[in-house]
């Protein structure tokens, strides 16, 4: 299965939207359609041997919308950026709204003197003093409102057509048969009166209500296209850190070429305060890297040779030089952008009820228009037909679904927004509903809780010799060596700035440790079982010493000179600095805490008392881990997981919510819900407060979307709601809508 997405044209409302998926999922090999009002885009998951993207094409212009199909570059060398991935769809936007511009402000000056017309009509002593007739102001008005109801409507009036052709019904519809009403009764009462009323008096007309109903539609349009472009404003952002050019050096001479020149194994230099362009492996020289924009990390991060670099992400200091491995669509940016467009085209469980209601919505408010106009034709005799056309045109204008249409996805795509400018990536709408929901949360131990990296913490002479010569010796020997337990020892010695000494001889003994000879002293590191089988005493005192540290979850080193103990070394994966705070916070919003560890119990036990977890299960395989939690589940709890995706891949999908920690690589590849970008635990709980945030809004937006046309719709049949008020209505709900979603931009997690 592949999943894609495209740019839809033409989808004004909730109908659209489900219109467009419905004819999207009869096509054989679609597994699924989600298309999305405030995006206006649809995302596909379909068979790519069995269908097309010409035939979801064909298909979506069949139901009246355009569907568009990215051109395959003619290059397939170059390789392809973030900027040129986008532009299509860019100047595709730039041009819709121009001419949405264009069409609202040709409407909004005709409609103006039409209104005014109209206004003078209404009082017989103005009449006086003007150099026209009634019928001669009749005419002037019907020329400008032609202008408008034939250019500023023909959006409607087109979009109604499309519909007619495949007898459905959308909010084109609504506007169109609205507006046409009052502009023929008004065109014919104008030019052809006696077809309308048997005596020869100038006919009263509507032409204002249809200019003044157009324009306020394309002003909603317009603010709701602008309120839509704001939305999207964390794709326009992390797209825009991605620099348009490069320092490449080939044949040791420095060009500077277009980003989209760039190819993979170019050697980039980068100076102090430039963007890094592409993805890579540091090569040359040193710096510090300002990564905040990916991961959220506010401290630049130091880079020497072979750390990796990452396209966006800003060089502090020094200069270097890095080897390309990614750029363009293939980077960790261009990786983050798709999963947060991934996200914003989601949707989320609560929007099916709306999808629900918009799938009938149109069909019976033209029910409820025939009903209004046959009752107020009939029922109180001294109606005239005018009156009852104008409380039809009110009822179709005031149920026109907009507001419905955007009420989840303009909220789900400023919550995702939120949730990239803090590092946290939220992959789709139902995540983000669940996660609020959570009452109990998994932790792995190993690179989520703690550093995932072994450290030393203790160093203990045991004589009179001081901690820097046992750390000089000692790393001189694991310098040689390939075990685990080497590295933290030789890092730390590197940072200390210890001399390291010459060693002439090393030997391993498998399962025990090492042993060499540093500066003609014979050294042994290893474990108890070494010091026994090399008949090296350890006295009750050094054993106590021992037993205390392995109780903290320490792994003990000893260490003998000459054939005498002379130090112990105790190593230890660390806590987080930041994970008791963050349980204490998830702890404090009701969160039941677990920690499951393939570690072993006296270790898990240790960092779960540090981190202040009742709950521990240790000593367990990764698919224990996911039968741990579907018994949970099924003790009727809502489990969130945290792990860092790797090994803890069985539990995060079993769990309702996977949260992965990922730290700059394979971001695309993960399997879990929610991926934070940095390791700090506390953006768990500024997850779920997100969660809690974006449902609130959500849930908002539909009460007053529902609510709006509850009472609106009754109001307008009962002709106390007129087709101008119920233009503006229709529009400032919509605006409503989308600028509520918008309050969650501001939100502090």
């Amino acid at each position: 299965m592949q999943t894609s997405s495209f740019h839809v044209e033409g989808m004004t409302c909730a109908s659209c939207v489900h219109r467009v998926e419905l004819s999207l999922k009869k096509i054989e090999g679609v597994s699924n359609a989600v298309a999305n009002l405030a995006t206006e885009k649809v995302t596909v998951t379909y068979e790519p041997t069995k269908v097309l993207p010409t035939m979801l094409q064909k298909v979506v212009e069949d139901s009246g919308y355009k569907l568009i199909v990215e051109i395959p570059s003619t290059t397939p060398h170059r390789i392809k950026t973030i900027h040129s991935a986008e532009e299509i769809l860019l100047s595709s936007k730039d041009k819709a709204y121009k001419t949405l511009t264009n069409e609202l402000l040709l409407s909004a000056s005709l409609t103006i003197p039409v209104s005014l017309l109209s206004m003078l009509s209404m009082f017989e002593n103005a009449m006086h003093f003007i150099p026209f007739t009634m019928q001669e102001l009749n005419w002037i008005s019907l020329v400008l409102s032609s202008m408008v109801f034939f250019f500023g409507g023909k959006r409607f009036l087109r979009g109604c057509w499309q519909t007619v052709k495949h007898f459905t019904a959308d909010m084109n519809t609504l506007i169109a048969i609205g507006t046409s009403a009052a502009y023929f009764y008004s065109f014919f009462a104008t030019v052809v009166p006696h077809w309308l009323f048997s005596n020869s008096h100038v006919a009263e007309t509507y032409f204002d209500t249809t200019t003044i109903i157009i324009t306020l539609i394309l002003l909603g349009r317009w603010l709701e296209s602008r309120a839509k472009i704001k939305t999207n404003l964390a794709i326009q952002s992390l797209i825009e850190l991605q620099p348009k050019t490069a320092s490449v050096i080939r044949n040791s001479i420095e060009q500077r070429i277009s980003l989209d020149d760039v190819q993979l194994h170019d050697i980039v230099l980068v100076r102090p305060g430039e963007k890094i362009p592409a993805d890579g492996i540091l090569t040359k020289g040193f710096s510090t890297v300002d990564e905040s924009m990916l991961t959220g990390e506010s401290i630049p991060v130091e880079k020497n040779i072979n750390a990796k670099v990452f396209g966006g992400t800003i060089n502090k200091f020094g200069s270097f030089e890095f080897c390309v491995t990614a750029t363009g669509t293939n980077s960790i940016l261009a990786q983050i952008i798709r999963l947060v467009e991934e996200a914003q085209g989601s949707k989320a469980p609560i929007q099916s009820l709306a999808d629900t209601i918009a799938s009938i919505f149109v069909p019976v408010v033209l029910g409820i228009s025939l009903i209004t106009f046959l009752a107020w034709m009939y029922i109180p005799t001294e109606v005239i037909f005018s009156r009852a056309l104008i409380n039809v045109v009110a009822v179709l204008i005031i149920a026109c679904p907009c507001a419905l249409g955007l009420a989840t996805p303009t909220a789900i795509i400023s919550g995702t927004g939120v949730g990239a400018r803090y590092g946290i990536l939220i992959r789709s709408g139902e995540s983000l509903e669940l996660a609020h929901k959570a009452s109990t949360i998994v932790f792995d131990k190993t690179g989520t809780l703690t550093e995932g990296k072994l450290t030393v913490t203790n160093i203990i002479p045991l004589h009179d010799i001081d901690e820097q010569t046992i750390l000089s010796e000692i790393a001189s020997l694991e310098l040689q060596s390939e075990h685990p337990l080497a590295k933290p020892i030789v890092d730390v010695a590197k940072q200390q700035n210890v001399h390291f000494l010459k060693t002439t001889s090393f030997e391993i003994s498998p399962g025990r440790g090492i042993k060499g000879t540093v500066n003609n002293i014979e050294i042994l590191v290893g474990n108890a079982a070494m010091m026994n089988e090399h008949t090296i005493a350890i006295n009750e005192n050094v054993h106590s010493i021992s037993l205390q540290l392995s109780s903290e979850g320490k792994t003990v080193l000893f260490v003998s000179r000459n054939g005498i103990l002379a130090s112990l070394v105790a190593l230890s994966d660390e806590i987080k600095s930041s994970s008791r705070e963050a349980l204490r916070e998830l702890k404090s919003i009701g969160l039941n805490v677990w920690m499951l560890t393939g570690d072993n119990s006296v270790t898990a036990q240790s960092i779960a008392h540090q981190a202040e977890i009742e709950n521990v299960v240790a000593e367990i395989l990764p698919l224990e881990k996911s039968q741990i939690i579907s018994s949970l589940q099924q003790q009727g709890k809502i489990v969130a997981m945290v792990g860092d995706g790797i090994n803890d891949a069985p539990a995060l999908a079993q769990a309702d919510i996977g949260i992965a920690i990922r730290t700059g690589t394979d971001i695309a590849a993960e399997t879990a819900d929610v991926v934070l970008l940095h390791g700090d635990l506390r953006s768990v709980a500024k997850a779920i407060k997100l969660s809690k945030q974006t449902m609130r809004i959500i849930k908002q937006n539909l009460f007053w979307a529902f609510i709006y046309n509850i009472i609106s719709i009754p109001l307008a049949a009962m002709g106390l709601l007129t087709p101008i008020l119920a233009a503006g209505a229709m529009a400032l709900s919509s605006v409503t809508v989308v600028s509520n979603s918008l309050r969650l931009r501001k939100i502090k997690l």
